[in-house]
């Protein structure tokens, strides 16, 4: 796998298709978000990565400050800006609740405690042991998280072996108006990333942004 990421070393998405820099999401940067588990443009610890690169797949914990008073309706962005595609690939999105200003670790792991406790045909202590393990990992209250690609919720940083380091972008949206489907009639659970990226009609009334870096 590393020879790939050799192969694939100068392919990557790069920063234009970001969420940031699209027309229908531009704002005043008045937000500021950050994180108690890395600094701006530090490295983002192991155990938030994905299971396949040996992390524990844990979103990291979110705060935030200068949320317009009249925003209706939060919307918070994960992106590998390098990862080898067309555009950048998303690792989460969510929609919150305007009134909060912050979530804690595995606030945005949908459906960890219900897969955990039973739906794999466990049974037992060691059951009981994997839904105590994961139920710090549920979505927290004002947390309505959405698709990625093929599941909803938070995938960790899994870049290729040997593509070098990976910048995510955690952006976070205030909105004016609350998004209401990603296309067409489709529910926002199923809506595809960029089809529900896409729907965003309102104002954005101010943004923010934290980088993080991960390599294998």
């Amino acid at each position: 796998m590393a020879i790939l990421g050799t192969l694939l070393k100068n392919k990557r998405a790069g920063e234009a298709q970001l969420a940031w820099n699209l027309p229908q999401l531009t704002g005043r940067e008045t937000i500021d978000l950050s994180s108690h588990d890395f600094a701006h443009g530090g490295d983002i610890p192991q155990r938030h990565a994905g299971r396949r690169a040996g992390g524990e797949n844990l979103s990291p914990a979110l705060s935030w400050t200068g949320v317009p008073a009249d925003a209706e309706q939060l919307l918070l962005v994960v992106e590998d800006v390098d990862s080898p595609t067309r555009a950048p690939f998303v690792h989460c999105l969510a929609l919150l609740a305007p009134t909060i200003d912050g979530i804690p670790a595995g606030a945005l792991n949908a459906g960890a405690a219900e897969s955990a406790s039973g739906a794999s045909g466990g049974t037992g202590r060691a059951a009981t042991s994997a839904a105590s393990a994961e139920s710090t990992m549920s979505a927290a209250d004002g947390v309505r998280v959405l698709r990625w690609g093929m599941r909803r919720g938070y995938l960790g940083p899994e870049p290729i072996k040997g593509h070098g380091p990976h910048r995510y972008v955690f952006q976070l949206f205030a909105l004016g108006a609350p998004v209401a489907t990603g296309s067409g009639d489709a529910p926002l659970e199923t809506a595809k990333p960029r089809a529900l990226l896409a729907a965003v009609t309102g104002p954005v009334l101010a943004r923010g942004r934290l980088d993080g870096s991960y390599e294998r």
